[in-house]
């Protein structure tokens, strides 16, 4: 088991650091996270990437999928993140109906994310019209993450979760939206739920870092999402998660047996409780006024 360098050795992932990584064929580490806490355990893992995913909507605030959430949400969230992260490179992820409309939209809401929650990056879906946004917010000086193959934003037009690239047309589809992002000026791609052989195909076409998640081995780093890594959310698990560690049964383990010293009056303790001096004590009980019957 590989040990992460310490956090005071560790320096700023950058753009530059990316893709020397992926020059070097060392493989890059991606996390989506939430949280401050989240943010605080990834840093110290030393993972290279954290996202600040749209996929809050269903994970964290309980939407049924990620097309509710709004900018103000995603930046809050984004905004904790940042104050628990020192090294990795922090993307925020452009929600639904943020950035389709226009180039001047798009730009506006990139920069928010920069100027109000500390990204270094924003991440979009798409190709087509969204190659075009991502080019203008990378010609305003913001970085841009793209995403290709199953895009959970339009997942309804993609007839649902599921795996895209399937068929000689829709494997050229997810190239030619690859090759767009990277032709806008993209410094990185994710590629979602594509099969492994088409994925290494399109890989040869590549220049700059390609992230997978569900996408085989070649890409030159994976992401999940920490919620599925850890088994915080036991209801759905997606074909390409693997659950490293079984959060929720801990979590769910530990609020019962709280709940149950508590129904039975063995918590608190008395190592659980503050004191007060003796003397204190009796000044107080000398001082209350009679009970009135």
């Amino acid at each position: 088991m590989s040990t992460p360098p310490r956090q005071d050795q560790r320096k700023r992932v950058t753009l530059t650091k990316l893709a020397e990584m992926r020059a070097l064929g060392e493989p890059i580490v991606m996390i989506t996270a939430y949280d401050h806490p989240s943010a605080l355990v990834v840093e110290q893992a030393g993972v290279d990437i954290v996202l600040v995913g749209d996929s809050a909507a269903n994970n964290v605030l309980g939407y049924p999928d990620t097309v509710p959430v709004t900018v103000e949400e995603l930046l809050m969230l984004t905004r904790a993140v940042r104050r628990g992260l020192k090294a990795p490179l922090l993307i925020g992820d452009l929600p639904f109906g943020s950035y389709e409309a226009s180039d001047s939209l798009a730009i506006e809401t990139a920069q928010r994310f920069v100027k109000e929650a500390g990204c270094d990056a924003v991440k979009l879906e798409g190709g087509g019209a969204s190659a075009e946004r991502a080019q203008a917010i990378v010609r305003a000086g913001v970085p841009v993450m793209g995403h290709v193959g199953l895009t959970p934003q339009t997942a309804t037009m993609l007839g649902g979760y599921r795996a895209q690239g399937r068929t000689a047309a829709r494997a050229q589809q997810v190239l030619d939206d690859a090759l767009a992002l990277q032709e806008a000026g993209c410094f990185s791609l994710v590629f979602e739920a594509i099969p492994a052989e088409v994925t290494d195909a399109i890989m040869t076409r590549m220049e700059i870092p390609v992230i997978g998640i569900g996408a085989g081995s070649s890409t030159d780093g994976q992401v999940l999402v920490l919620h599925d890594l850890l088994a915080i959310h036991d209801d759905f698990q997606p074909k390409f998660a693997k659950r490293f560690a079984a959060v929720k049964e801990e979590m769910l383990r530990g609020v019962t047996a709280y709940a149950d010293e508590v129904r039975g009056r063995r918590f608190p303790a008395p190592e659980h409780t503050y004191g007060i001096a003796p003397e204190e004590l009796e000044r107080f009980r000398a001082a209350l006024a009679p009970i009135r019957r």
